[in-house]
């Protein structure tokens, strides 16, 4: 079966599937112990630019699992560093930003992102293609909200007090930042599509500290701008945040043509939300998995139930993989949901 026929390619597509296809945020990662082992020694961002490590790393869960597409490892921060933001990640803390940007001089750092800035992921995306066969890569990028709080708080943020000071008291800088930002996001998503990627999935982790009207007004422009940057590529756009029940029809109306769904809206009512046309993607909550077997099945079924007459649906949790999740977990849920599903 070639990429394009594949079951989560059909399913974006909102076409009919021989199973409903399965794939996990973070599913490249912490749990996994081959993962563990590999990074040894070695920092995040480092890893990030290995083609190598990359390579191996998004390899780990389709060999283990089963799934029916690979994301890219790689961290939103990444095309930050490439342009040369003075930025690292911090084991247990997160992206933490040297200098937050709190005026128009801070604006500086933020140069357009050029193809040479990230030929590591290049040659990653090029290794990748020849080694997945007919399973479908996922290339993903920071949506500009998300990553402007990182850049105005200077690292991660519970209450994003600085960004939506910032957003609220100088709504001409702020719109300036997403804008230079949504450049930045729509060229790092177009390096990873022509090297070969299926998909794309822009990740706003931090919209659902919005209210609709304040993303409407202050956010969305920005989105749209990354998602129709990449519009005529021909590759799907999944578009996912968290806690953004409130969010879902104005992520769809972004450009997307999947929208990804946390675990807290049941996929009925999320249909309903985002409208029609969109295919779904979601939406086990990730803490469920650390239940009995019995107890995970149970909860995979109430998601299952909720698609079932949705076209166009892609099983995934309601957000990342946690750390210490059972891989074997992971493993049985995948196998479950492909057989639940058969067509």
């Amino acid at each position: 079966m070639t990429v394009t026929e594949s079951a989560f390619l059909r399913a974006c597509r909102r076409e009919s599937v021989p199973h409903t296809p399965v794939w996990f945020m973070r599913q490249a990662g912490r749990s996994l112990p081959e993962y563990r082992k590999l990074r040894e020694g070695i920092a995040m961002l480092d890893s990030c630019m290995r083609p190598d490590l990359v390579t191996e790393i998004t390899l780990q869960p389709v060999r283990r699992h089963g799934v029916d597409a690979a994301i890219l490892f790689s961290d939103i921060v990444v095309p930050l560093k490439a342009i040369g933001v003075d930025l690292d990640i911090r084991p247990g803390v997160g992206p933490v930003v040297a200098r937050p940007i709190r005026s128009r001089a801070d604006l500086a750092q933020l140069r357009p992102l050029e193809p040479d800035d990230v030929k590591y992921v290049t040659e990653a995306v090029g290794m990748l293609t020849g080694e997945l066969g007919g399973t479908p890569l996922i290339g993903f990028a920071g949506a500009p909200f998300t990553l402007a709080s990182y850049l105005v708080e200077g690292g991660p943020s519970r209450n994003h007090e600085h960004t939506k000071a910032l957003m609220y008291g100088d709504p001409e800088l702020w719109a300036e930042l997403l804008d230079r930002l949504a450049g930045i996001t729509a060229a790092f998503l177009a390096v990873q599509i022509e090297a070969g990627v299926s998909a794309i999935q822009l990740f706003d982790s931090w919209a659902g500290a919005l209210s609709p009207a304040d993303y409407r007004r202050a956010v969305l422009p920005a989105s749209s701008k990354v998602l129709g940057a990449v519009a005529g590529s021909g590759v799907p756009r999944i578009h996912f945040g968290v806690g953004t029940g409130e969010l879902l029809g104005l992520l769809g109306e972004a450009g997307a043509d999947v929208v990804g769904v946390d675990w807290r809206v049941p996929l009925d009512e999320a249909a309903r939300r985002v409208g029609p046309d969109k295919a779904l993607q979601g939406n086990l909550d990730p803490a469920v998995l650390f239940a009995p077997r019995a107890a995970v099945e149970e909860q995979t079924r109430r998601v299952l139930d909720s698609a079932a007459g949705l076209p166009g649906h892609i099983f995934n949790l309601g957000h990342g993989v946690l750390p210490d999740t059972d891989p074997d977990a992971l493993t049985r849920l995948v196998a479950y949901v492909h057989e639940r599903t058969a067509r």
